[in-house]
């Protein structure tokens, strides 16, 4: 088979490789900026989460249409440049004395922006370097760099974060974005044009094409609906992690990152497993078992207790876990949305899809933090948990089950 080894894909793959060492070290130090300097209660953890992904529900499906109507680099372009100067501001606005949780929901919130437009040209720009039957590898080797960034950012998160603070922490993220702006200007093929659209298609018209793509199609469909209960529930937890885990495990910060940091080393299995697993067992079942283990992973948590290497050990084996998982997942599920959809409805097919699963996030994070307020954090993430399982069910009562390639 033909390896996705070409130097545009290297340039791009470097670049995102980088971003994401830089986004493992956020996604530990901004909620640990929220809870550590700022004293936040669950309900704000709550409100930060759905502050991140509030966008997925008000922009999605129209990030689409912008997607499929422009080349995707200069929009990956501006996203890095957009996330690299927001981040920025924590870091600044800490060192003055003017940080509040205020600007922490509103950073939260624009890059939640940034990233739903910047996800959805993301996954539309990959097919224009790579031909359709490299998509698994190439996708592959971008969550290899995931997994690697997994095992070093939070190690690396809580270091600072112990050392230098964790706002100051986001800086190397702010970073990071630079960089890989600088890669994205690197790459020297030309990007083919964008379909042009008929007079007669208007804006809502292309959007309801994005959604009857998916709504259409039976494979498209089932991943949809496994990945909206997923997400719901997941964020649930995400939601009060930290929280969790900082205050009634009593972990530090650099305990909180080690612990996180066992995901990396599951995810660089899993994004090197995958091909072969698909290829032995078919894309159906590696879905369903993946699933699978997600919820297991996220079981873990709420049964963690005992000694501090007793809570450790059991949260660092979900944390495994769920990086084992994830892969496994994603980068089958993208590559099937990829490999069977249109290149011209690729903006809208990732756009629509995305925005049916993340919409429902800021709900599952809002929900986390009041009943992490009410009924206890424990509780709470068990129910969570045990959502997160239950969305197997779209997966196994599909025909994706019995898909083989």
């Amino acid at each position: 088979m033909e390896k996705p080894h070409n130097p545009d894909f290297t340039r791009f793959w470097i670049g995102e490789t980088i971003s994401m060492f830089g986004s493992a070290v956020t996604e530990l130090a901004l909620p640990l900026t929220a809870v550590v300097v700022l004293k936040a209660t669950p309900a704000q953890m709550g409100v930060l989460s759905a502050a991140s992904y509030a966008p997925f529900l008000l922009i999605g499906l129209l990030a689409g249409v912008w997607v499929d109507r422009a080349r995707r680099r200069p929009i990956l372009l501006g996203a890095d440049i957009a996330k690299a100067l927001l981040l920025g501001s924590i870091p600044i606005a800490a060192m003055l004395g003017r940080l509040d949780m205020s600007q922490i929901l509103l950073v939260a919130f624009l890059t939640g922006g940034v990233r739903v437009i910047d996800d959805v040209a993301y996954q539309a720009f990959l097919p224009s370097l790579l031909r359709r039957k490299n998509l698994v590898e190439g996708n592959s080797k971008l969550e290899v760099s995931n997994s690697i960034a997994g095992i070093a950012g939070p190690g690396i998160a809580g270091f600072l974060v112990q050392i230098l603070t964790a706002p100051i922490a986001i800086a190397v993220d702010a970073f990071s974005f630079v960089i890989s702006a600088i890669f994205l200007v690197s790459i020297r093929s030309v990007e083919p044009p964008p379909t042009p659209h008929s007079r007669e298609s208007t804006l809502m018209s292309q959007i309801r094409d994005g959604l009857r793509v998916i709504f259409s199609n039976a494979f498209l469909r089932s991943i949809m609906w496994c990945g909206t209960m997923h997400n719901f529930f997941s964020r649930m937890i995400d939601a009060l992690f930290v929280l969790y885990a900082s205050r009634e495990l009593d972990l530090s910060p650099a305990m909180v990152g080690l612990v996180m940091a066992f995901g990396g080393p599951g995810a660089l299995l899993g994004s090197l497993a995958v091909s072969r697993l698909t290829k032995r067992f078919g894309v159906g079942r590696t879905l369903v078992c993946a699933q699978i283990l997600t919820g297991i992973s996220r079981l873990l948590i709420p049964l963690a207790g005992g000694s501090v290497p007793a809570i450790i050990a059991i949260l660092a084996s979900s944390e495994f876990l769920w990086g084992l998982a994830r892969p496994l997942f994603n980068i089958t599920q993208i590559s099937l949305r990829q490999s069977i959809t249109p290149d011209h409805m690729l903006g809208r097919m990732n756009a629509s899809i995305r925005f049916v699963m993340w919409s429902v996030t800021p709900f599952g994070a809002l929900l986390g933090g009041v009943l992490g307020g009410y009924i206890g954090l424990q509780t709470t993430m068990l129910i969570a948990a045990a959502g997160v399982l239950g969305a197997t069910a779209w997966m196994y009562f599909s025909p994706v089950r019995t898909l083989k390639e």
